[in-house]
């Protein structure tokens, strides 16, 4: 009751302000949706966004900026100067994805203002598609209107209801946290629990979340609301006011407090809000990608979707070391005498050891093996806010980069460099085109580079207008080279790769390696589809066979939270062009008939099918194999399991496949029986209908191969 009385409020207030009965509508393609503009009577821009039947999605919401010079804000006293309408519809072709074109159509409003006190002009431009809305900002500069200071951003989303939501707690250093599901009231309670420790981790409000943010509304109406095209600008967290179920953007500060420095002509990302009373449409949105620009580059066959294993888990779970010795407390580059050392044994990236990963990957049609712990410096890499830490090319004597360069390539293998800057920018740029040039050179042709630990220069936060600008300065410098990226612990993904497609994947969440530093929950990846991945796919690292992390490590006690069948399906629904099978290769030979998945299954997909959605409960989804007519299925289920009934009406008519089902074995449970599964074949055809049980945090995968005729 008291919650209504705060809408009420809000809503009284809003209609006191002038919400106006002249507010400008346009509708989506299907006229499934409305977006209305309106000024205030105090002259500030609003919006709201409604399902065709009236039922509101967004209640009326404020726009604007506030900028350091209060008479360069955007808050109120505009007045409207013009108005278009128009309409687009194309279909394009991404470079890799999980669909072979995309059509990108839009109803768009731009709506042009001037502040009335000295007529600087600002326009705010709405795309509304039949999955949801986007908008931005866009200053057109001018004599004396080229510089902005932003203090803060007055975007609103303001909800209907106490929706229910799967959060993580708002930061401007990382996104590695679980995902709390909630109501939005309950926010406040609970934010403290689910601030986990991070090597680096700034919050900023106790009811504050990070973005994509996915809701629910009682009415069951799925929301979305996250940020595209993010150049030049800070990211974005959200701010809940509590009472009235308000958001604002919180955007991420830079060492000096400020919000973001605009240099006018200059358009802010967009801000999106994807919605469907469907789960099913949010994951198969593909709005985030829609506002972003067509590929930057002439030539993309240089980009190639990547299946890989490597030199990782068991350095992750403690059985191996990245550093070469124990023997050094400090090293400095370019002075420090490793052949003076003593090695500590447990190096992992070593010629040898190296060589095994290569022959592993080419015995079972793996692309690449990724590297870590190759190059000097890892002794005394992280906490230590050191800036000169690594320079990417001198490998530890017992790393033959050279007879490592000519084996793989003899084996029809590719290697993937690693670059930690463990946060240190500064020198990352020194020596990034030296790293790059050194990569081409010996044929590496991917890059998984990292940022753990504070920002240098010191007092700039991951998330901040100088990281953003250097994470993407970065993609383009490794294009240059024809080298794609793979950056973790960096920014949200925000459709990017459509532009720039060699920004191959991210890390940008909690990602598998967590699995050995106590666990994630058995329903995360039923929930990072619907938050993490709407940006863009995440290099999750899946396929760990061996739940018990002991087994690795006697000193490491962790669990992982899933089954094996979880882990086949998530080669499935975690879309990604860069997949890994992530476990070592002595423990796959034990499970190789469940192995045999992860070397059947493709990366690069024709056409995509969600069968079905519940955000932390199931998904399952249909992939169809780019250039191809081989299908797979894959299904992860959270705490209670789920059981899945579904027709394969996808498949071609005419035709006979033999599915290879891969489900939970019986008994089977996330914690205490994760590694038992049974693997049949059945014959099926366009519309054969399957039944199947996944166990908590369990799953299944298919593979569905055309019979030869």
């Amino acid at each position: 009751m008291k919650q209504a009385k705060h809408w009420a409020a809000a809503l009284a207030l809003v209609l006191a302000s002038g919400w106006s009965a002249l507010a400008q509508t346009i509708s989506s393609p299907n006229k499934g949706l409305q977006l209305h503009f309106s000024l205030s009577q105090d002259g500030a821009p609003m919006y709201r966004l409604s399902f065709a039947d009236g039922q509101e999605i967004i209640r009326p919401s404020h726009l604007g900026l506030e900028m350091t010079d209060a008479k360069k804000s955007f808050d109120k006293g505009l007045e409207v100067t013009d108005t278009k309408e128009s309409t687009f519809d194309e279909t394009w072709k991404p470079v890799w994805g999980e669909v072979k074109s995309i059509r990108n159509n839009y109803n768009e409003l731009l709506v042009t203002l001037k502040k009335k006190s000295n007529g600087d002009p600002i326009a705010i431009r709405f795309r509304l598609f039949d999955d949801g809305l986007g908008f931005r900002y866009e200053f057109p500069g001018g004599k004396d209107r080229n510089f902005y200071v932003v203090k803060r951003e007055l975007t609103e989303f303001a909800m209907t209801g106490d929706h229910k939501a799967h959060w993580i707690p708002g930061d401007y250093d990382t996104e590695e946290y679980d995902y709390q599901h909630s109501r939005l009231s309950e926010i406040r309670g609970l934010f403290d629990k689910a601030f986990t420790e991070n090597c680096s981790q700034t919050a900023f409000s106790k009811t504050g979340v990070q973005t994509p943010l996915m809701l629910k509304s009682d009415k069951g109406v799925y929301i979305n609301l996250h940020e595209a095209a993010l150049i030049d600008f800070p990211a974005i967290n959200l701010d809940l006011d509590d009472k009235t179920m308000t958001f604002r953007v919180e955007l991420t500060p830079d060492a000096q407090g400020n919000r973001g420095h605009i240099e006018a002509p200059f358009n802010t990302p967009w801000r999106t809000a994807i919605v469907s009373r469907d789960a099913r449409d949010i994951l198969a949105s593909k709005l985030t990608y829609n506002l972003n620009e067509p590929c930057a580059y002439e030539t993309t066959d240089w980009i190639k979707p990547i299946k890989y294993v490597g030199v990782w888990w068991e350095m992750i779970t403690g059985k191996s070391t990245w550093a070469y010795t124990d023997d050094l407390p400090y090293v400095k580059i370019g002075e420090t005498d490793y052949s003076k050392v003593k090695p500590n044994g447990k190096h992992a990236a070593n010629t040898k050891h190296v060589k095994e990963y290569i022959d592993f990957a080419a015995k079972h049609g793996f692309d690449a093996v990724l590297v870590e712990g190759w190059n000097i410096g890892w002794e005394d890499w992280f906490g230590n806010s050191k800036d000169r830490v690594f320079d990417f090319v001198t490998p530890y004597p017992d790393f033959n980069v050279a007879e490592l360069r000519d084996y793989a390539k003899s084996k029809g293998v590719k290697l993937i460099m690693h670059h930690e800057t463990s946060g240190s920018v500064t020198n990352y740029e020194r020596h990034m085109e030296k790293a790059y040039k050194f990569m081409g050179d010996n044929g590496y042709s991917a890059v998984k580079s990292g940022y753990v630990g504070n920002i240098i220069p010191r007092g700039e936060y991951h998330y901040g207008q100088s990281m953003v600008n250097h994470y993407l300065h970065a993609v383009k410098e490794a294009a240059k080279h024809k080298i794609s990226v793979n950056a973790h612990e960096s920014v949200h993904m925000t459709g990017l790769s459509r532009t720039y497609p060699n920004l191959i994947a991210q890390e940008s969440a909690r990602g598998q390696e967590y699995q050995a530093f106590g666990g994630n929950k058995p329903n995360h990846l039923t929930v990072l589809p619907f938050t993490r991945l709407i940006g863009g796919p995440m290099d999750y690292t899946p396929g760990i066979f061996q739940m018990d992390v002991n087994k690795y490590n006697p000193d490491n006690n962790s669990h992982v939270n899933t089954t094996i069948c979880n882990q086949l399906a998530c080669y499935v629904t975690m879309y990604s062009p860069l997949q890994m099978a992530a476990d070592l290769p002595e423990v796959y030979a034990k499970h190789m008939d469940a192995f045999q998945f992860i070397k059947d299954v493709a990366v690069d997909w024709d056409d995509t099918k969600i069968i079905e959605a519940e955000p932390g409960e199931y998904i399952t989804i249909a992939r169809k194999a780019k250039d191809s007519d081989k299908w797979f299925v894959g299904n992860v289920a959270g705490y209670d399991g789920h059981k899945s009934s579904f027709t394969l009406d996808f498949l071609d008519a005419g035709k006979t496949y033999t599915a290879t089902i891969y489900a939970d074995g019986k008994g089977a449970n996330y914690k205490t029986n994760p590694e038992v599964y049974t693997i049949r074949k059945v014959q099926v055809k366009k519309g054969s209908k399957l039944s199947l049980t996944s166990a908590p945090g369990g799953g299944f995968a298919i593979s569905i191969i055309p019979n030869k005729k």
